[in-house]
């Protein structure tokens, strides 16, 4: 276990969670749809209809400062959309 990372939360999964009941997780790179499905309903006690997964490639990054040019790169990551049977409902804000 432990592909998932962390869970999306932004403003566009909130609206897709809101109209579609899918939700949003980055994951591991060399996570695939089978295991992320066995995770998620073993964690949050769902049952998971579909798996959408996507990779993203890192980006180069450089912004002027006082002192210089500063260059960086972001880090690449693998995103999965997760659709839920009807009914079915994942709260993150639960142990806040």
């Amino acid at each position: 276990m432990g592909y998932i990372i962390k869970p999306l939360v932004s403003e566009k999964m909130t609206k897709i969670t809101e109209k579609q009941n899918k939700f949003g997780f980055i994951v591991r790179p060399d996570a695939n749809k089978i295991e992320i499905k066995k995770e998620v309903e073993a964690l949050y006690n769902v049952t998971v209809t579909a798996v959408n997964t996507c990779r993203y490639a890192g980006k180069n990054k450089s912004r002027y400062t006082r002192s210089g040019l500063i260059k960086g790169r972001t880090s690449a990551f693998k995103k999965a959309i997760v659709s839920l049977k009807e009914g079915d409902v994942i709260d993150f804000y639960s142990n806040i």
